[in-house]
C-alpha cells in the first residue's frame, strides 16, 4: 500500500479544496453528476479527452471521500450510478467560481498558451 512521505497539510484551506476537485478531471466529474449524468458512460462521453480508467479512479477516490455514492442495480452487467452526497453538493459554488473564471479569462489563456506553444517551437529550431 502506497504511504505518503510527507504527510498532506490539511490545516490550509486551499489543500483541502484542492483534495476534493484538484487533478485534471475531479472538478469535470462532479459538474457532469451535479448536471445529472450518473453513469460512467455518459461521464466519459462527457469528458472524452479523459481515460475511461482515469475517470474510473477519480469516481473511486470521490466516493472514498464521500463526495459522490454508488449505487448499483441488479442483473448482468451490474449498473452502477453515481450521485452528489450533500457534501458533494457543497462543492458546486467552487466549481462554478472556477467556471466563471475560466469563462472570463479564456481568450487571454488561449493567446497565452499559443505564445508559449510558438516560443518552444522556436526554441527547438
Amino acid at each position: 500500500m502506497y504511504e505518503r512521505k510527507i504527510a498532506e497539510n490539511l490545516d490550509c484551506g486551499v489543500n483541502v479544496a484542492n483534495k476534493i476537485v484538484g487533478g485534471k478531471w475531479r472538478a469535470c466529474i462532479i459538474d457532469s453528476i451535479s448536471r445529472g449524468i450518473s453513469r460512467p458512460s455518459g461521464i466519459q462521453r462527457e469528458i472524452p479527452e479523459a481515460p475511461a480508467r482515469v475517470i474510473q479512479m477519480h469516481l473511486r477516490e470521490l466516493e472514498t471521500l464521500q463526495v459522490i455514492r454508488k449505487e448499483t442495480s441488479g442483473g448482468f452487467p451490474l449498473k452502477a450510478e453515481y450521485f452528489l452526497t450533500d457534501f458533494g453538493r457543497s462543492v458546486l459554488p467552487l466549481i462554478a467560481a472556477m467556471d466563471a473564471w475560466g469563462n472570463a479569462n479564456k481568450a487571454f489563456v488561449q493567446e497565452m498558451s499559443a505564445a508559449m506553444a510558438e516560443e518552444a517551437l522556436n526554441t527547438t529550431s
